[in-house]
């Protein structure tokens, strides 16, 4: 997995601190089942792809229980949150019929409880068994 992980910041897909981020706290499930729901804090806002300040190749958002949301567009909701809000996450999907050990793709509802705005991301870039 760490592997993976690096080899998607050397490809500027994401952030290195990012990417380190991830690699050492190990990919996790806080969420097991679709309509789940849990409650976090952000701890990083960033653009998908690092040199990014205008956020033009996307918008990437971590939360303090593991989440990760990424999208190829600036989400609004996402640029008027604050690293340290509040927000509420459900698990919408997972997708099926993966390939072993690709579980990429879970797609998540998040709402910033101090703003009350409201996004839906997966957790990475490609679905299972995608690029």
């Amino acid at each position: 997995m760490r592997n993976a992980i690096c080899l998607l910041a050397a490809l500027g897909f994401i952030q290195l601190d990012a990417a380190e981020a991830l690699a050492q706290r190990g990919h996790h499930y806080p969420i097991a089942r679709v309509g789940q729901c849990v409650n976090s804090r952000i701890t990083a806002i960033h653009a998908r792809l690092e040199g990014d300040p205008n956020f033009e190749s996307g918008v990437g958002v971590e939360l303090a229980n593991g989440i990760y949301g990424v999208s190829y567009e600036s989400v609004r909701a996402v640029r008027r949150s604050r690293v340290g809000d509040r927000v509420r996450s459900c698990l919408v999907s997972i997708p099926r019929g993966c390939p072993p050990g690709d579980d990429r793709g879970r797609l998540y509802r998040t709402t910033n409880l101090r703003t009350r705005q409201s996004w839906t991301l997966p957790d990475s870039q490609h679905s299972c068994g995608g690029a």
